[in-house]
């Protein structure tokens, strides 16, 4: 069997984080979201992928030649819509394929439901259906999906990964392929739908805390680097080579830590934390149910709680990120979510700055004692 892969898009709800990657790039657990996605196939024997890459082809393709895995790489030059992504990969299609969204998670057993299906639909509950297409079944058979709707009549969603026979391409008249699946339903077509075992899409940034956890829990220990003999670690732990822990640090797991990091002394690093390589916790640092991407420096005193920190970012001692819960208006509808912060790439922070329920975007300056809140777009400057 084949599977295509589309993994052309920004995911533009994700910004900042997808100013300068696409959302199937983005690290969760230290590993790109679309790796979980090939694996998930991989262990169902399908190795004949093709991965449709455009908003920021460089760094997909970059990525995937460096695995261990047979996969055929297609363009779709300008972002149209998933159909105009699945069209991309017409010429590579030979028979009875999988379509598979590059920025969801997917487990192996959800993909085994679907594999020996022809035209079906793997659905799954959502307590928050507006933000998919919400999937209207009657006796196991998909009747009407409807994209986004207010006033959703269910809560089961599509999750975006599909079973086709190649004659679905005759289908393809839009943009979009829920509007492919319309026709299909009224030409007669039969497209079952299939209940996902575990399936995980991050829509808003904040969203990658949860998916962090739960990508958290298939971490493997490892202990690859200088660990001081006086460092307490219960759970499962992971950390790279190069990486040095400081004397009497503590470490709740699951945790991941990437390589060449430089952790503590008398830091606390709690559960569902990822820290990506060659990231600096500086002395007294308290860190829980964060995402810490490669190159950030925490300075000493912090206290990191619920935050996602994109690529680069260097804040000062005694940074505190707040959980609490306000509205933000993201993609023009206000949201309403608990966490403490999300930062863009290269944000700087001076001593003493609290995060309270912010996004920051990329390349934000703040300079010291300030209390941030809501949104603060690229390039902002807070005196």
């Amino acid at each position: 069997m084949q599977a295509v892969i589309l993994a052309a898009g920004e995911g533009s709800r994700l910004r900042p984080l997808t100013r300068s990657k696409p959302k199937a790039m983005l690290p969760v657990a230290n590993r790109p979201i679309i790796e979980y996605v090939i694996d998930a196939l991989l262990e169902n024997g399908i190795r004949d992928i093709v991965v449709v890459v455009g908003y920021r082809k460089e760094d997909v393709i970059r990525h995937l030649n460096r695995l261990d895995a047979p996969i055929e790489v297609v363009v779709q030059e300008r972002q149209l819509g998933t159909a105009d992504a699945l069209r991309a990969a017409e010429s590579e299609i030979t028979e009875d394929f999988l379509v598979l969204p590059g920025d969801n998670y997917i487990n192996a057993e959800s993909v085994a439901r679907i594999k020996q299906e022809r035209n079906a639909m793997l659905v799954a509950e959502h307590p928050n259906p507006s933000n998919f297409g919400v999937v209207v079944i009657r006796n196991g058979l998909v009747r009407e999906i409807i994209e986004k709707p207010e006033d959703a009549p269910t809560f089961t969603v599509s999750t975006g990964v599909y079973s086709f026979t190649p004659d679905v391409f005759s289908f393809l008249r839009t943009t979009e392929i829920p509007d492919a699946l319309a026709a299909m339903i009224a030409a007669g077509r039969r497209i079952r739908a299939i209940p996902a075992d575990d399936w995980q899409d991050a829509i808003y940034s904040w969203d990658l805390l949860k998916l962090n956890s739960r990508m958290l829990k298939s971490v493997r220990p490892k202990i690859g680097g200088q660990i001081d003999a006086s460092v307490i670690r219960r759970g499962v732990v992971r950390i790279g080579t190069g990486t040095t822990i400081g004397p009497n640090t503590v470490i709740y797991g699951p945790v991941t830590i990437g390589d060449n990091c430089n952790i503590g002394p008398n830091c606390v690093i709690m559960p569902d934390v990822s820290i990506g390589d060659r990231v600096v916790l500086e002395p007294f640092t308290y860190t829980a149910d964060s995402l810490i991407m490669n190159d950030v420096n925490i300075g000493s005193h912090s206290r990191i709680v619920s935050a996602v920190f994109g690529q680069g970012c260097i804040l000062a001692d005694h940074t505190t990120t707040y959980p609490s819960a306000s509205y933000i208006e993201v993609g023009g509808r206000p949201q309403k979510e608990e966490f403490g912060a999300v930062l863009g790439e290269g944000v700087r922070a001076g001593p003493f700055t609290t995060f309270k329920n912010c996004i920051a975007g990329n390349s934000v300056t703040i300079e010291g004692g300030k209390t941030v809140v809501g949104l603060l777009e690229d390039g902002t400057r807070v005196m």
